[in-house]
């Protein structure tokens, strides 16, 4: 039975992974190589359960009671008694792989192990760990706290004990488990970052501006965000890694991720979290920048 659940990066999928799984009852360890990570991770924690008491989701004592099961550390030792390890670190393998061979040293026999990443091989992170069977994709949706959906993917090598477990403690966490196979990008990203990406496209070609394009497709499609609204809030980095990774892994030109991507990626306009992407953040009211 899984209880006690370590969480490996405090950025924005790390804390909301925090936020629901203490608010499910478990006991959590939230680990960052980083302090003051961690201490936004915990302020920004208590801020989002405060607004649910005022919205009359939690109580005050059930809000009280979920941050008391959050500890927080800088040391990978400390993660020895989970039962499961969710890894939420950035869209990188070679710094998830470098976290998973840390890992394993300080792991219990049984201990299960998940990645959150949104498009790179399980098989192959697997590999990297000592428990590939024991290894799994747990893909949440950001933000975390709001989103219904859980992506479940088995490598080559997890077996059924694993995946059912992973299953079982999804719905304990109010989500729903979509299973996808182990390709690039999975299911949700595999449909949805072409899209973003081919807005990118339709900006750089000039068919439309910024504030055209996110209409279009919020009245025309009724999507409650546009294109690249939507790809400033997940982050420009993260867009362009899933678009790489579906470019290299499936080998088709029409992943292929836009110059103008790249371009805002190498300038760090990376959207909402640094105040600038295909949107300035710096005021009152978001404006395009295009």
């Amino acid at each position: 039975m899984i209880r006690t659940i370590g969480i490996i990066g405090s950025g924005q999928m790390g804390t909301g992974i925090a936020h629901v799984t203490s608010l499910s009852g478990h006991t959590v360890r939230l680990m960052d190589t980083s302090p003051e990570s961690l201490s936004r991770a915990m302020q920004t924690a208590e801020k989002a359960l405060e607004r649910w008491v005022s919205k009359g989701k939690i109580s005050e004592q059930e809000k009280d009671e979920a941050l008391a099961r959050i500890s927080t550390s800088t040391d990978m030792a400390t993660l020895s008694d989970c039962d499961l390890v969710i890894e939420a670190a950035t869209e990188n393998e070679e710094i998830k792989r470098g976290i998973f061979k840390a890992l394993v040293p300080h792991l219990k026999a049984e201990a299960l192990v998940a990645t959150n990443t949104s498009s790179i091989s399980i098989t192959r992170l697997a590999a990297c760990t000592d428990r590939p069977h024991k290894f799994i994709g747990m893909h949440f949706m950001n933000p975390v706290p709001v989103m219904q959906l859980v992506e479940i993917i088995r490598g080559i090598a997890t077996d059924e004990e694993t995946y059912q477990a992973i299953r079982e403690l999804t719905f304990k966490l109010g989500k729903t488990p979509a299973v996808s196979e182990d390709f690039p990008a999975f299911i949700v990203n595999r449909v949805l970052q072409p899209m973003i990406n081919e807005a990118v496209y339709t900006l750089y070609e000039g068919v439309g501006s910024v504030e055209a394009i996110d209409t279009a497709m919020k009245l025309g499609a009724n999507h409650p965000m546009g294109p690249l609204e939507l790809a400033d809030f997940i982050g420009l980095d993260t867009c362009l890694s899933v678009m790489q990774v579906l470019y290299e892994g499936l080998a088709d030109s029409k992943y292929r991720p836009c110059p103008l991507l790249v371009k805002y990626v190498e300038a760090g306009w990376l959207g909402r979290k640094v105040g600038r992407g295909f949107y300035d953040y710096s005021g009152d009211v978001p404006r395009p920048t295009r």
